[in-house]
């Protein structure tokens, strides 16, 4: 089989160039232009057909450190409702992973996955708005942490399943999906307060909301929350 001829000169010219670095001479480099080679790996590759390899540097993604553009609106309903600003964050991830447009099979809605029922009765007209949203969610976690004296774990069992079945099971039911959900949340919380160097906030004394004792709230749309 006969080979090519720019394939013949572009094997040529790998071995000129292997030449070179062997006696140490250099060669003059060639200009640069739109489509030229500007590498000895990229020339290689080249001969051979093959693209070159994508660097790690140019794949990487950027570092940011988990911020988001509700940092500020969760910060705020944190303090509002005196609850952790890494918790009401983690909560957030799990349930929605920050898409304020989403929804569950059981008719969760918005940032914090409030069913209508309730989200009303937390004085959210709109689920879909993040403001809204976070704000009704931190008023329920708070209603939830003070319900079960500060016990977070508790709480997250009971914004996800609802508070009657923490409280028919004395603790997190034995529901996989909520078990893993009280775990999943607690985690993002960690990794929050780490990458702000901040520790965990207790709960502040201030009097609960008035709420519908039904569960109020899903899990994350794509998890198949349990329903009480």
């Amino acid at each position: 089989m006969s080979v090519a001829a720019p394939a013949v000169a572009r094997v040529a010219e790998i071995q000129q160039m292997l030449a070179a670095l062997q006696t140490g001479t250099v060669a003059p480099a060639a200009p640069a232009s739109a489509t030229a080679p500007t590498s000895f790996q990229t020339q290689l590759a080249a001969a051979g057909g093959m693209a070159p390899a994508t660097t790690a540097a140019a794949v990487a993604p950027a570092a940011g450190g988990g911020e988001t553009q509700y940092d500020a609106l969760i910060q705020a309903a944190a303090a509002k409702y005196g609850i952790d600003p890494a918790l009401l964050k983690g909560l957030i991830r799990a349930e929605s992973n920050f898409d304020p447009n989403a929804g569950s099979p059981a008719g969760a809605q918005g940032l914090t996955q409030l069913m209508p029922a309730t989200a009303a009765s937390l004085g959210v007209t709109n689920p879909y708005d993040p403001a809204q949203s976070i704000d009704g969610g931190a008023k329920y976690l708070a209603a939830q942490l003070r319900t079960f004296g500060g016990d977070v774990t508790k709480a997250l069992a009971a914004y996800n399943a609802g508070p009657g079945a923490v409280q028919r099971y004395g603790g997190v039911p034995p529901y996989a999906e909520t078990q893993a959900y009280v775990v999943r949340v607690q985690q993002y919380a960690d990794g929050y307060r780490s990458s702000m160097g901040t520790a965990p906030v207790a709960l502040a004394a201030a009097p609960a909301p008035a709420l519908p004792a039904a569960p109020a709230v899903f899990a994350s749309p794509t998890a198949g929350a349990s329903i009480i």
